[in-house]
């Protein structure tokens, strides 16, 4: 969140998210948790429907394999101990042998087809879950922790994508047992039959009594979890704070604290599981025992044959077993539906800063004639105005620094002009043009900012400047191109001094490189994308006195005929200004050249000179 953002929060408390509830927990998350939730992936399963089709058809076949083992045994049996017959009984091996092959081929085919389709539909879920997450608006990240959206993409989509590659497959083939093996026995064994189905309503029961706190254990333990890799990508991200101010301790027993969290809630869950199985189990085996003192005492009676008894006994152990391993997958389709709940709920997110649905294009070359027509911005509903009223114009090439003490709007008006934010009154124009009826890739296209920290991603320096112009874009970069970025934001020689020069890998977030020389990529890359617009957020503020002369000589090269909004700190920066605004409150409260405004005694001159008197002017 911008300091602007930051201030307004901290003085009315933070406001939940339109999707969220006063304790910052998805609204939808508190819904039942709807087995519905996981038919949601059938579009996502239709396009390889006819690997799925190959796939059930060869688990159909294979349950039809091991269904008819039961009867082969019987014969097998019968011609051992009733009929005497050799001949038979080798007829009878050789017959399992070749079903035994021919079932292991079918299972091999039903395997690779169906693990296939589940990585590439996880594959492409996780490619559409990332798309969508970086393209949600600015306030949706405020509001959530990065690891919680890892989360999702990792643990939650891993969870499926189990159920995709073994588990929906064997609750299929369980059920097929079932109900095969149920029909095989009323055929067969119609009084015996009668005996195991009265068995059956008190398994379903059981399993429906465990069932609704079993999905809500599940889903504690995915938000446990979620939470507990929140807080450590977040300790990761600010390792040079903890460790200055050695709270690696503090952090370690928080993340210990939230790990204990999750195993409670973890033991919970197999508590509940481990009760379903077991009280499933004992009775399902209970109705095999019952099944076992009938059949014998229907064989002691010449009722039936050995062969016939030990056939039923495999039907009914099929039917235990299914009922038994359908119980202890039970858990883990409910974890399932948590997980496409979670993941779901965020592909439902729509952008609270939408993209026109017809856009109007910018003329070429843009001119960059920026305007803020009476802008009014408040980043929610329950907090105060950040912006009020607010007008300001800035001519083609012309170069305006905005100014003013912490808190009074400055960030936000930069993180209004490309649309990070939308204003809530008022309008802002680029070369005459609403910017909400523009395409991002338009607006943004035009528009080159230069942060106070600037965003190095963990590749070399080479990608890092070339990322305004990357390999997929319509013009990518040569390296010529990238050469002369560097060279245009006095960045050459020190990159050229680097032990691999442009193919040194930064580190994270440019952790290997100093503040200047961060800052000199970053322009460079602006040089890069050359933009009409450039926007500057207090690029020298957190810069020594030789960097920032650098910085500085770079900055003159690229604001040159750009039209240019610079967010001061160090008020030394504006007088490259054509104009200086001085904000206050959200208002603007002088407008002028910067000796002019010095004379005016005014807001302006008072932080100028409270700053080189050596108090400084505090920063956003």
């Amino acid at each position: 969140m911008s300091g602007d953002a930051r201030t307004a929060a901290e003085s009315t408390g933070p406001a939940a998210p339109a999707n969220e509830g006063a304790d910052g927990e998805p609204r939808a998350s508190r819904r039942p948790k709807s087995p519905k939730e996981l038919l949601r992936l059938a579009p996502w399963l239709r396009p390889h429907r006819g690997a799925l089709i190959v796939a059930g058809t060869c688990l159909v076949a294979s349950v039809g394999l091991q269904l008819a083992f039961p009867a082969a045994v019987s014969w097998l049996l019968d011609a051992a101990f009733q009929r005497h017959d050799g001949a038979l009984l080798d007829r009878v091996a050789l017959l399992l042998v070749g079903l035994f092959a021919l079932m292991g081929v079918v299972n091999f085919i039903q395997v690779y087809y169906l693990s296939a389709t589940a990585e590439r539909v996880i594959a492409r879920l996780r490619d559409r879950v990332f798309s969508h997450l970086v393209n949600l608006s600015a306030g949706f990240f405020t509001e959530r922790r990065s690891g919680d959206l890892t989360s999702r993409l990792s643990a939650d989509l891993a969870v499926l994508q189990s159920v995709l590659n073994n588990q929906l497959a064997e609750i299929a083939r369980q059920l097929l047992f079932l109900v095969g093996g149920l029909v095989l026995l009323t055929l067969t064994h119609t009084q015996l039959m009668l005996t195991t189905l009265a068995v059956v309503p008190v398994v379903v029961g059981s399993a429906v009594l465990f069932a609704r706190r079993l999905r809500r254990a599940s889903t504690g333990v995915q938000d446990r979890v979620a939470q507990a890799m929140g807080m450590a990508q977040e300790a990761f991200g600010q390792i040079r704070t903890v460790q200055s101010f050695n709270r690696e301790g503090v952090e370690a027993s928080r993340y210990s604290r939230l790990m204990h969290d999750v195993v409670d809630a973890a033991i919970v869950r197999a508590r509940i599981r481990a009760m379903l199985f077991g009280v499933v189990g004992f009775i399902a085996f209970g109705g095999v025992t019952a099944v076992l003192w009938e059949g014998g005492r229907m064989v002691l009676a010449g009722q039936l044959t050995p062969g016939s008894l030990v056939s039923f006994l495999l039907y009914a152990v099929f039917i235990a077993a299914a009922v038994s391993t359908l119980a202890s997958l039970f858990g883990s389709y409910q974890e399932a539906i948590g997980a496409a709940q979670r993941v779901f709920e965020i592909l439902a997110t729509t952008p609270a800063v939408p993209e026109p649905a017809a856009p109007l294009r910018l003329a070429k070359p843009v001119r960059g004639a920026v305007r803020l027509d009476r802008v009014s911005f408040r980043y929610a509903d329950d907090l105060p105005e950040v912006l009020t009223d607010v007008s300001l114009d800035i001519a083609p090439g012309e170069v305006v620094a905005l100014v003013g003490p912490s808190g009074a709007g400055k960030t936000t008006v930069a993180s209004l002009l490309p649309r990070f934010w939308d204003v809530t009154g008022g309008a802002i124009t680029v070369d005459g043009v609403d910017v909400r009826a523009l395409s991002f890739a338009d607006l943004r296209g035009a528009i080159g900012m230069v942060p106070q920290e600037p965003a190095l991603f963990s590749g070399t320096v080479r990608e890092n400047i070339a990322y305004a112009r990357p390999a997929e874009s319509a013009h990518p970069a040569t390296d010529e191109d990238v050469r002369a970025a560097a060279r245009a934001a006095h960045a050459l020689e020190f990159i050229e001094r680097l032990p691999q020069g442009f193919d040194t890998l930064v580190g994270e977030r440019g952790v290997k490189l100093s503040g200047g020389q961060r800052q000199r990529i970053a322009i460079a890359r602006v040089f890069l994308k050359n933009p009409a617009i450039v926007v500057l957020d207090e690029a020298t503020s957190s810069l020594d006195s030789e960097s920032e002369r650098l910085v500085e000589e770079a900055m003159g090269d690229l604001l040159r005929n750009r039209s240019t909004l610079i967010i001061a700190h160090r008020l030394s920066t504006v007088r490259r200004a054509n104009r200086v605004v001085a904000l206050d409150r959200g208002r603007v409260v002088e407008s002028g050249g910067h000796d002019e405004l010095l004379a005016a005694e005014g807001l302006f001159a008072r932080l100028y000179r409270t700053q080189f008197a050596g108090s400084g002017a505090g920063g956003e």
